[in-house]
């Protein structure tokens, strides 16, 4: 599988990196990201390699873990020490599920995109982040999220630095990506203006209604993000390739049992490292 099987290069050809149209393309995605730490470029997969990832996702779909649980935005315990009006101790209800990375098929196009030396470069160039990894996390490096009928996912911070997203398949209504960007640095996790938009304020929210084969390049560590309620019978499918600044670190393994179900020993050797100084 080439990659030209799998990315639109007639618009985006991340193969020609001298050339003056990816120039110009990594231009545009850099200021996108520096403006409010997301671009979308859309039809960016084909849609060959579109169908072939929906009917990855049709036969795996008995692999997926499903979570019905409520979660705070920093997918961690709770903390009476704190108030009860503080971001960490606000708990929504969330409903998805994931195919996770090591359940992908070994010809999995989403593999092959995501292992692909151009698509990393890529990557790098448009975030202006070098050098860039491919994550260590065997769980969350390149999963699938599944949402059906009446699935939500609410608000959250990543547990890396960057995500990208290619949706699959697109719900009949709902599953809209809405964030805030930028909402907490490494500085400041700005717990009041986080605690505003649990409260409904959507005075710093966006929101994308993103369309098959769109890739989306979002910096989901420092913008607070959610997937609205999916309405109607079809199903939201989105591939989640993510890369990191750091190839050691892995997430925490309470993240990890809640998003995807388990947690692994690399988990747990690898939890006590300092990654950025933010709680989660």
């Amino acid at each position: 599988m080439k990659i030209k099987n799998i990315v639109n290069l007639k618009d985006y050809p991340i193969d020609q990196t001298g050339s003056k149209e990816y120039q110009d393309l990594i231009t545009k995605n850099r200021e996108l990201l520096d403006k409010d730490g997301c671009c979308v470029l859309p039809n960016f997969v084909v849609s060959e390699s579109l169908k072939r990832m929906k009917e990855e996702v049709e036969r795996n779909l008995p692999k997926t873990h499903w979570t019905k649980d409520h979660h705070n935005p920093y997918f961690s315990k709770d903390d009476e020490n704190l108030s009860k009006d503080h971001p960490k101790r606000v708990f929504s209800f969330r409903e998805s599920g994931y195919i996770n990375s090591d359940d992908l098929e070994e010809q999995s196009d989403l593999n092959k995109i995501y292992e692909s030396e151009e698509m990393l470069k890529f990557i790098s160039d448009s975030l202006g982040v070098f050098p860039l990894y491919r994550w260590s996390d065997p769980l969350g490096k390149n999963p699938y999220s599944i949402m059906h009928k009446d699935h939500y996912f609410p608000w959250h911070f990543d547990g890396n630095e960057f995500t990208l997203s290619i949706l699959v398949q697109k719900a009949e209504k709902g599953g809209l990506f809405e964030y805030s960007p930028d909402l907490r640095s490494v500085e400041n996790e700005n717990f009041d203006e986080v605690t505003k938009v649990l409260r409904g304020s959507r005075d710093k929210v966006k929101s994308l209604d993103l369309q098959p084969g769109d890739l989306q390049i979002f910096k989901g560590r420092f913008s607070m993000h959610r997937v609205t309620k999916i309405e109607g019978n079809t199903s939201r499918y989105i591939a989640l390739p993510t890369y990191v600044k750091d190839n050691y670190r892995v997430n925490k393994p309470e993240h990890s049992k809640q998003v995807y179900g388990k947690a692994l020993p690399i988990h747990y050797e690898r939890n006590n490292v300092e990654v950025d100084g933010l709680m989660d």
